[in-house]
Parts: C-alpha cells; structure tokens; sequence
C-alpha cells in the first residue's frame, strides 16, 4: 500500500476543504448561525478524512509487523 501517495491526496482534500471554510468566513452575507450550519460538514469531513488516514497508517503499520514475523 502507498501510504504516502494517500496521505498526499487526503492533505489535497484537507486545503480544499480549508479553502471552503475561508470563503464560508468570509462571505459577510451569511449570519453567525448560517455560518455555523455551513462550517459543521466541512469540520466534519475534515475530522473524518485525519481519521482515515490514521486508521490507514495503522493498519499498514499493522501489516508490516505481521510481515516480519
């Protein structure tokens, strides 16, 4: 498994992500509360996709000692 090739792709999702959470900051016309309901999914996904590749680099990790014995 390349881990590193998929924790290059998960960091792309992650600065996308952070670039939607910066336009939702900024976009004056929403209202605190619309601003919270629209950062919630972002937060989300955010928290989800670092816990992928965690569990990701476990099992790797994981594997690789199995491997060795």
């Amino acid at each position: 498994m390349n881990i590193e090739f998929i924790e290059t792709k998960i960091n792309e999702i992650i600065k996308e992500l952070e670039k939607e959470v910066m336009e939702v900051l900024m976009d004056e016309s929403l209202g605190k509360g619309d601003t919270n309901l629209h950062m919630k999914p972002l937060s989300s996904t955010k928290k989800i996709l670092e816990n992928a590749l965690e569990s990701i680099k476990m099992v790797d990790k994981l594997n690789k000692e199995d491997l060795e014995k």
